[in-house]
């Protein structure tokens, strides 16, 4: 049967009521609400509308989980057939304002590295095939050698896994400025320009045999390339953005297309090399050193912290965090080994929301928990995680995040780490493919974690009133 999309629409504010209603908005899997009076929605009455997933209150917003794309069509019905609330209509970055200061900027954090990511995706794939292609025993097997491999083709390879990270300052510095209001494509330049081959090369500066040595101005300040360096092009990307809004504004007009480029580029540009850029350089190495150590840490309690607070970071929103500090792992050492101890918060998610629909009888529950189950192994997780991991108590999330935490010190023992983010469930095993050993065991290691948490829940973890059918629960409540 065909869904009734306006229906749906219609049905969810005669629940919430149009006069209840200050602001209308949706994301990829949710429509959101701005309300004046929470109290006056009845949950229970939403939850029964066909294809609603899960609602929750958060930061003024009552949000509707119905998942992807059938979000976008039933804010369409909505808005395309109400005048009112077409009035109320605001944007997701409206709603998101008055969140707390440090959501905020790690939101912003994200908004900037989220562009980015299918290049960084897609040369993690590059890396891990180049892996295979040059693997000595692939190479036996046809009968070849790594020798024998014409040049034209190791550097065509060598283009295509090193060109991101190699000009990474510039894609961070351009999304920073299209993020704070500046022009980007005087963003990319100022990042094109901090790793201008000039300049003595960060990687061959911080290999003792290379023999090169940083360029020193005034005698104390060392001036070197910035490839993969990650804080100081966000920083650079700032405060460039910032430096032109101010120019724009104060610039005669028939100066502006001239001088505003030029400044900015000069100010950023000598702001970067001998003043943030060996500051900010430090700090980044620092952080980087932190994370791996904690990750290094012994008997897996490192993978086993990381596993059991990455969940709790995502239903706060503060995950966006991790891609910061993904990016810099990737650009410094070539592997993140960050995102594999947070991957079994995927497999054991999905494997709640399976375990829940499988031994439910409620119609709605069934449907509601394959849903997010599949969605979830597609790598958006808010379905199931507010919908079934959460709604249903305190058992199926700790469950869920048990076994997040026990994947995340198996693979922490075992060595593993990816080579690439952005990646989840089903599709994050791509991500290992640079070697045989990494591959077969994350795959094994995610088969067992979601195994593991379907049994612990479908045996312990579902609740009583999703295993009666509607008119046993009535008959029970009578």
């Amino acid at each position: 049967m065909a869904i009734d999309y306006k229906q749906i629409g219609e049905e969810i504010i005669d629940v919430v009521g149009e006069e209840n209603i200050t602001g209308i908005t949706h994301c990829a899997t949710r429509l959101r609400l701005e309300v004046k009076d929470r109290e006056l929605i009845d949950d229970k009455k939403i939850e029964k509308i066909d294809q609603v997933k899960g609602v929750f209150f958060n930061a003024g917003q009552y949000q509707i989980i119905l998942g992807t794309g059938i979000v976008n069509k039933v804010y369409d019905s909505l808005v395309q057939n109400n005048h009112d609330l077409l009035e109320k209509e605001t944007s997701l970055e409206e709603m998101k304002k008055p969140s707390n200061p440090i959501k905020h900027a790690i939101r912003t954090l994200s908004d900037i590295f989220v562009p980015i990511i299918p290049g960084i995706v897609a040369t993690g794939l590059f890396l891990g095939l180049k892996g295979v292609f040059l693997n000595e025993s692939v190479l036996a097997f046809f009968g070849t050698s790594t020798d024998k491999i014409p040049e034209f083709a190791l550097v065509l390879l060598s283009v295509l896994t090193d060109t991101v990270f190699a000009f990474l300052p510039a894609l961070i510095c351009w999304s920073a400025f299209k993020k704070f209001g500046g022009t980007p494509i005087i963003g990319f330049v100022i990042g094109l320009m901090l790793v201008s081959p000039m300049l003595p090369n960060a990687y061959s500066v911080a290999d003792i045999n290379s023999g090169v040595e940083p360029l020193m101005a005034f005698g104390f300040i060392p001036i070197v390339g910035y490839q993969g360096s990650v804080l100081t092009a966000l920083v650079i990307g700032l405060l460039g953005a910032k430096l032109e809004k101010v120019l724009r504004r104060k610039m005669p007009n028939s100066l502006d297309l001239m001088f505003t480029p030029f400044v900015v580029i000069l100010v950023m540009l000598l702001t970067g090399l001998l003043v943030l850029g060996p500051i900010l350089h430090f700090v980044e190495n620092g952080l980087v050193y932190l994370i791996t150590g904690l990750i290094k840490l012994p008997f897996g309690i490192g993978g086993l912290l990381i596993g059991f607070l990455y969940p709790l970071a995502v239903m706060t929103g503060m995950h966006h965090l991790f891609i910061m500090i993904e990016t810099s792992l990737l650009a410094t050492t070539g592997f993140n080994p960050l995102i594999t101890l947070c991957a079994m918060y995927g497999f054991a998610n999905a494997a709640v929301s399976f375990a829940v629909s499988v031994k439910a009888k409620d119609k709605n529950v069934k449907v509601i928990g394959t849903s997010a189950g599949v969605t979830q192994l597609l790598g958006v997780s808010e379905p199931a995680l507010f919908g079934i991991t959460i709604r249903y108590g305190m058992k199926p999330l700790g469950i869920m995040l048990g076994c997040s935490a026990l994947g995340g010190a198996v693979l922490s023992l075992l060595n593993v780490q990816a080579n690439s983010y952005g990646l989840a469930v089903i599709l994050s095993p791509l991500m290992y493919i640079y070697s045989s050993y990494q591959l077969v065991t994350y795959i094994v290691v995610g088969i067992c974690i979601f195994i593991l948490s379907f049994v612990l829940t479908y045996l312990f973890g579902v609740p009583k009133e999703v295993m009666m059918s509607d008119d046993e629960y009535l008959g029970e409540e009578q």
